[in-house]
C-alpha cells in the first residue's frame, strides 16, 4: 500500500476545498438547506461540471473520469468539512455503483452519462428505515426486508404493460428531488420470493414524494409512495441483487467514513480557534490543561479514524482489481469514523461553551451529522459486530448486540 496522495488527488482536494470555502459558508449552508431541492442548484453545477464529482468513480466510457474509489472518498472527505448539502451520496455512492453492476448495455449507455454530467439525480429507495440492513452493513441483507412477502415495504407485480410498484419507502436520501428512482421491491411471492431493483422516473405516475423533517439538515430526506407505478427493472431476474447492494454498501461505508473524517477534523480545528481566542482569568482557555488534554484525545481518536478511512480506500478499490479479495473493510472504518466525528463535536460543544449550544452557531450541525449518519447507517457498535461476524472471530456464530 502507497499511503502518499497522487499529484491528482492532490489537486482534486484543494480546488474543491477552495471552491467549498468560497460557496459553502454558513449562510450559503443555511439557505442551501431551506431550498426546496434541500442544496444549491448552481454549486451542484459547478461541483459537477467544473469538476466532475458525479462521474470521478465512473468509467470513461459512460462520461466518468475514471479515478479510483479513493479518489472520491477523498473528495468526500472535503465535502465532509463543509458539511456540503448535495445529491452527490445519493447519486455517485448509492445509485450509480448499482446501475453499473445490475444495468444491462441499454440502461448503462442511457442513465450513466446523465449521472456522470450530473444532468441526472438519482435516489436508492428501500422499504422503510432499513437502508443500513438492505446496504449489508449491519447485518446480512438475504431476510425480509423489502416485503417477504407480507403486507408492507414495496411489493412489484408484472402486468401486460411491464412492472407495477406498490408501497411505500421512508428516509430516501434526495429522494424528493432525484430525478431517477432505483427502488428495491419484493416479488415472486411466498414460493420464489426475492427482491429486485427497479427503476422509476421521480416524476412517474402513482409516484408521490414528500420532503421530510430530518435531524440532518444537510442529509434531506423524503418518503416515496408507490401507487401502482410503472417500473422497469434494473438488469434481469437471475441479477445478484444482494450482493450489489452488500458491495454497494461497503463502498458507502468508506467513503461515509471519509466524510465523517472530514467533518471532524474541521469540528477540531474550529474548537481549536476558539479556545485560543476566549480568555477566562485573563489567559485563553486552550492554555488550560485539561482542554488541552480533551483536544489532544479528540487528535489521537480523528488520527485513528482517518488512517482506517484511508485504509479502506484503498482496500475497496484494491479488491475491485482483484475480484473483492481485498475490500469490506468499509464497516469497520465507519464505525471508528463516526465515534470520531461525535466526540469532536461534543467536545466542540462543550468547549464552546454558551454559544455552543445555540442553533446561530454551527458547532450543532456537525453533532447532528454524527447522529443522522449513525441512524442512517449505524450505529457504530452494530457495524463492528457485523464486521466482526464477516470476518469469523467468533468462530463463525452470529454476534448478537
Amino acid at each position: 500500500m502507497d499511503a502518499s496522495f497522487t499529484a491528482e488527488q492532490d489537486e482534486i482536494r484543494r480546488t474543491l476545498r477552495d471552491l467549498l470555502r468560497a460557496r459553502c459558508g454558513p449562510e450559503e449552508l443555511r439557505a442551501a438547506v431551506d431550498r426546496p431541492q434541500g442544496h444549491d442548484p448552481a454549486l451542484w453545477a459547478d461541483l459537477a461540471e467544473r469538476l466532475g464529482l458525479p462521474g470521478l468513480a465512473l468509467p470513461e466510457r459512460y462520461g466518468g473520469v475514471g479515478c479510483p474509489v479513493a479518489d472520491l472518498a477523498l473528495a468526500c472527505e472535503e465535502t465532509g468539512r463543509a458539511l456540503a448539502p448535495s445529491p452527490l451520496l445519493a447519486t455517485a455512492v448509492l445509485a450509480a455503483p448499482l446501475l453499473l453492476a445490475l444495468g444491462t448495455g441499454e440502461q448503462r449507455a442511457r442513465l450513466l452519462p446523465r449521472l456522470a454530467a450530473g444532468d441526472l439525480t438519482a435516489a436508492l429507495a428501500v422499504p422503510g428505515r432499513d437502508l443500513a440492513t438492505a446496504l449489508a452493513l449491519t447485518g446480512g441483507n438475504g431476510g425480509a426486508w423489502a416485503g417477504g412477502g407480507r403486507a408492507g415495504g414495496v411489493q412489484a407485480g408484472r402486468t401486460d404493460t411491464g412492472w407495477r410498484l406498490y408501497g411505500e419507502a421512508d428516509q430516501v436520501l434526495d429522494g424528493h428531488s432525484a430525478g431517477l428512482l432505483l427502488v428495491a421491491a419484493h416479488t415472486g411471492g411466498f414460493a420464489r420470493s426475492r427482491t429486485l431493483l427497479f427503476l422509476v422516473p421521480g416524476d412517474a405516475p402513482g409516484v408521490t414524494r414528500t420532503r421530510r423533517t430530518a435531524l440532518d439538515a444537510t442529509r434531506p430526506q423524503a418518503r416515496v409512495q408507490l401507487r401502482q407505478a410503472g417500473a422497469e427493472l434494473l438488469g434481469g431476474e437471475d441479477a445478484d441483487v444482494l450482493g450489489a447492494l452488500a458491495a454497494t454498501g461497503d463502498l458507502a461505508a468508506t467513503v461515509l467514513a471519509c466524510e465523517a473524517v472530514g467533518a471532524a477534523g474541521r469540528a477540531l480545528e474550529r474548537t481549536v480557534e476558539h479556545v485560543a481566542r476566549r480568555e477566562q482569568f485573563g489567559r485563553p482557555i486552550g492554555s488550560f490543561q485539561a482542554v488541552k488534554h480533551r483536544l489532544a484525545d479528540v487528535h489521537v481518536r480523528l488520527q485513528a479514524a482517518r488512517s482506517a478511512a484511508y485504509y479502506a480506500a484503498w482496500a475497496t478499490g484494491a479488491g475491485e482489481r482483484a475480484g473483492g479479495a481485498a475490500g469490506r473493510v468499509g464497516g469497520l472504518a465507519l464505525a471508528q469514523a463516526l465515534d470520531a466525528l461525535r466526540c469532536a463535536a461534543a467536545e466542540g460543544i462543550q468547549l464552546h461553551g454558551g454559544i455552543g449550544f445555540t442553533w446561530e452557531h454551527e458547532a450543532h450541525l456537525y453533532f447532528k451529522r454524527a447522529a443522522g449518519d449513525e441512524l442512517l447507517f449505524g450505529p457504530a457498535h452494530r457495524l463492528r459486530a457485523r464486521s466482526a461476524e464477516a470476518a469469523l472471530l467468533f468462530g463463525g456464530g452470529e454476534v448478537r448486540v
